[in-house]
């Protein structure tokens, strides 16, 4: 990630949250703590935001107290760079279970934002909610692209409609393609009640549930699930999950497909 995008994001966090520490900062954009450290010196010095002891504050009252709703969960440009080669595999893996033509859906997100690479030599008819992917794919493919109406949501490149009239109801794919920030014995997990709306609503336009998640995702929880085990289909991930979680899946009849991992 550029300097420049990592100070955009940390101001937008600030302005989110009005404080942040210096780990949470660290962990939110996948960066060390003396890189954010350097940041905030420099904003500081530019009077963007205010360093006190131990992270930083908002240093516009006003962007602070805005009535804008966000959506808790990961930064999505600071996700893309976290096991870029594992997400790249897995999301070619995806890409060759469609055939051409297909319609099909993808859930934003940073795994299946991947997708875009194996798309881009595809003719295929594409309804995602990620307006990352959806650029994407309009520059450099000939897929056809169809866009929920709603509002963006720039951290997670997100887009969600609040809209039960809207296109997707009209829409149907024989596959939807998801990531997620945890998936374990409960099923697979979310981090906020918005994008589970969101996500049930995709669900049900699609034959199929075909989940992208590397092995570092396996196994792990949060407080809101969108589905259990038995709603997955397909989990594709790498060769460094464990035999205990494979045996999980199966025992919930999810189909694992493995990509192997490139040696370090």
């Amino acid at each position: 990630m550029l300097e420049k995008q990592r100070h955009h994001l940390l101001l937008e966090l600030l302005a989110e949250e009005g404080f942040a520490s210096v780990p949470t900062l660290a962990s939110q954009l996948k960066a060390s703590e003396a890189t954010i450290r350097r940041d905030l010196t420099k904003l500081s010095t530019r009077n963007l935001l205010q360093k006190i002891r131990g992270g930083a504050q908002s240093n516009s009252p006003i962007a602070s107290s805005r009535s804008r709703t966000h959506l808790k969960g990961s930064v999505f440009l600071a996700d893309t760079e976290t096991n870029q080669d594992r997400k790249q595999a897995i999301a070619q893996k995806a890409v060759d279970l469609c055939e051409e033509g297909e319609s099909i859906i993808i859930n934003g997100g940073s795994s299946t934002f991947m997708m875009k690479h194996a798309l881009a030599s595809r003719q295929m008819n594409v309804l995602t909610n990620s307006f990352a992917l959806a650029t994407e794919l309009a520059e450099n493919s000939d897929c056809q692209i169809t866009l929920p109406g709603g509002e963006l949501y720039r951290k997670q490149s997100i887009i969600l409609s609040s809209f039960e009239n809207d296109c997707i109801p009209n829409y149907h794919g024989s596959k939807m393609f998801m990531g997620t920030p945890g998936i374990s014995e409960f099923g697979l997990m979310e981090t906020d009640p918005l994008l589970i709306l969101s996500e049930r609503k995709l669900l049900k336009q699609a034959d199929k549930l075909i989940v992208l998640a590397d092995s570092s995702k396996i196994g792990k929880r949060s407080s809101l699930i969108l589905c259990s085990l038995e709603e997955v289909d397909i989990l594709i991930t790498d060769d460094l999950i464990s035999d205990e979680h494979i045996a999980m899946f199966e025992k919930h009849n999810v189909e694992i497909i493995l990509v192997p991992t490139k040696p370090e």
